[in-house]
Parts: structure tokens; sequence; C-alpha cells
């Protein structure tokens, strides 16, 4: 069976694209709350408490790792960028694993499985 014909490529593609559109959220989401802090926003300005109010609970896992690094009401979020690369992490392992279950060919598994040795 040719792997491109198979029924499972079109929802596994549909499967990764989600993965990366919610993935890509997310990350601007934590690109914005980083570039605030840096830039000592108003917290109690609208755009600034939607952002954090927002990533809050992804962030909320890794806010005791790091010190938070304050110069004159700037902050430099370090938790903010260990959240980014681990949400990244995750969505790369996510696709990683939606790939794994792709219908291939015997000869594709066999190239894949000798370029692996």
């Amino acid at each position: 069976m040719d792997s491109y014909n198979s029924p499972t490529t079109k929802p596994l593609f549909k499967g990764v694209q989600i993965v990366w559109y919610v993935l890509s959220l997310i990350e601007i989401l934590f690109a914005f709350r980083f570039i605030l802090k840096l830039t000592g926003a108003n917290a109690g300005a609208g755009f600034t408490n939607f952002i954090y109010s927002v990533t809050y609970p992804f962030v909320y896992p890794f806010i005791a790792v790091f010190p938070k690094t304050t110069v004159q009401g700037s902050i430099f979020e370090w938790t903010t960028i260990l959240a980014m690369f681990v949400y990244w992490m995750i969505g790369l392992a996510i696709v990683r694993l939606f790939l794994m279950s792709k219908t291939v060919s015997t000869p594709e598994a066999a190239a894949n499985l000798e370029s692996q040795s």
C-alpha cells in the first residue's frame, strides 16, 4: 500500500497541523507575557492583565523553578522562557507520536530502519 494514499495520512496531517497551531498560539502568548514583564508593563492595564491571566495556568507549574530577575521595574522572567521551551518540547513529542502511527510500506520501513542503525 502506498503510504501517501493511506486513509490515515490526511487525519494525521490535520492532527499535526492542530498541534502546531495550538502550540504557536501558546508560544505567542508567552512571548507577549515575557515582553510585557521585561518592559515593566502596567499589570492593571486591560491587555496586560488579559495576557497574564491567560498564560498564568500554563506558567504556574514552573513558577518556583527560577527566581525573577528584577531591574528597575523590569522583570526578566526565566519561568516564561522555561515554559516556552517545555511546551515546545511537548508539542514536538506529540507530533512525533502522531507520525509514528503513519502507515508505511515495507520497503520504506526497511530503509528507515537501515538509516537508523
